[in-house]
């Protein structure tokens, strides 16, 4: 029997660059730089993909800490990504359209000893959903739906 859970979010183009995200009770707002040809009213798509990775880690990690009896005084991340922009401009590039590597930093302040860390890092390595997802492929199905102005409106 699955014990899966759902999590949905909804979004509405507000322009060629913003996007205003629900989830839940939340609302995020999604735009580009200037540079980009955004008014930088928030973080872009790619830059919230390294935010949710970072938010999972710390979650995961705190989790997988208290199951070890390792008590975290201090935990920070840097996270980095790199991608080439040529795909998304619609240019001719051998490159995905996505990051090519994440570099996750990990600062922890434990009294824990390193080995005990290194075992606590693997554990968040393995559980966190959102590293799955990025390190492997994950099925999306695309629709194409149709809604009218009144519906939109409504």
């Amino acid at each position: 029997m699955s014990r899966d859970s759902i999590f949905k979010v909804s979004a509405k183009s507000e322009n060629s660059t913003k996007t205003t995200v629900k989830a839940r009770n939340f609302s995020i707002v999604i735009d580009e730089p200037p540079i980009l040809g955004g008014k930088d009213e928030g973080a872009n798509p790619v830059e919230y993909v390294l935010a949710a990775l970072a938010g999972c880690l710390n979650v995961v990690g705190h989790v997988v800490a208290k199951e070890m009896d390792v008590q975290i005084k201090n935990l920070e991340f840097e996270l980095s990504g790199f991608l080439n922009p040529e795909k998304f401009m619609g240019r001719e590039t051998p490159d995905r359209a996505g990051y090519k590597n994440i570099e996750v930093k990990v600062y922890i302040d434990s009294d824990a000893d390193e080995l005990t860390l290194s075992k606590w890092l693997k554990a968040i390595e393995q559980r966190c959903p959102v590293s799955d997802n990025i390190a492997n492929s994950t099925p999306i199905e695309f629709s194409l739906n149709f809604k009218s102005e009144t519906e939109i409106a409504g």
